[in-house]
């Protein structure tokens, strides 16, 4: 599929798809031609197979709630469904000069507001068919077809996400979704190390995140987060050592060891709340130092 630019849902483009894609399901067709026909065609191919042949996965049900809440909103601010001032004024005349009969004028509101209802379910077309898609991909691994779109949806998710917790939270279910896939490549070395340095990486955000938030509000319980995740992750990439190559059971020691570190640092925060929680003494990419506690040595 090209690359879709980010102007793809612009108002003249997104009416242009909904024409296109009414007329590849069968609908009246538009004699006018665009110079993003091209750049949609391969969208519009997906959204005809996805309407003759829909994806067996359903949208989980609070994505689709949420779906729902976000169209109704667009529909009350746009107007789509509910009278215009213009449609309900007096209706404008004008004289032909041909026929001397009164003829009302263009019914552009209304024309508009068809307009703004097929985008709006364009996008709602457009985001029940991702959501599908977003299913499929859960299980893939790096080199498959869809593993691009499950990492899309995960930086989407971290966009949505309301607090530093909630961020945190996700970067260590990312970092377990990166261990599934490091148990799937084992053999492989290069996508084996590639995966746990994105696993890695994804723990030492996570934790960042939550050691941050405890610190800030003298608060050890998202500290609680931190411990339960190392707790079973340490269990499951130790796993990873059995029947490993040597290359990959060195490698997969250093996400041990990280997992260590993170352990020591989560302690000491728990202990420094505990006392009072001293200025931190700095910070690193696993959030704040804390201090020794008065009376530690």
């Amino acid at each position: 599929m090209p690359a879709v630019d980010n102007n793809l849902f612009s108002r003249r483009r997104a009416e242009r798809f909904a024409q296109l894609l009414d007329e590849a399901n069968g609908g009246r067709r538009h004699h006018v031609r665009s110079r993003a026909d091209d750049q949609l065609a391969a969208l519009v191919a997906v959204g005809q197979r996805l309407h003759t042949a829909p994806p067996a996965i359903g949208a989980d049900p609070e994505f689709r709630t949420g779906l729902r809440a976000m169209l109704l909103a667009t529909a009350e601010r746009e107007g789509i469904g509910a009278p215009s001032v213009a449609a309900t004024a007096e209706p404008v005349v004008r004289r032909s000069a041909e026929s001397g009969r009164n003829r009302l004028l263009p019914a552009v509101t209304a024309r508009r507001a068809r307009a703004r209802g097929a985008i709006l379910v364009g996008v709602a077309a457009g985001a029940v068919a991702l959501s599908g898609i977003s299913a499929a991909s859960e299980n893939a691994v790096p080199g498959d077809a869809l593993y691009g779109m499950k990492r899309s949806t995960e930086r989407a998710q971290l966009a949505l996400a309301n607090s530093d917790v909630s961020r945190g939270q996700l970067f260590l279910d990312f970092a377990r979704t990166r261990l599934a896939e490091a148990d799937a490549l084992r053999g492989d070395e290069d996508g084996y190390s590639a995966v746990l340095d994105d696993m890695d990486a994804d723990t030492r955000q996570g934790v960042r995140l939550l050691a941050s938030a405890a610190t800030q509000r003298s608060d050890p319980a998202a500290l609680d987060a931190v411990n339960s995740f190392l707790t079973g992750q340490r269990r499951a990439v130790g796993g990873l050592l059995d029947d490993a190559s040597r290359a990959d059971r060195e490698r997969t020691r250093r996400s041990l060891a990280l997992l260590d570190a993170a352990r020591k640092r989560s302690d000491a925060l728990r202990a420094a709340i505990a006392c009072g929680l001293p200025a931190p003494a700095g910070s690193d990419a696993l959030g704040p130092a804390p201090a020794t506690c008065p009376g530690e040595r």
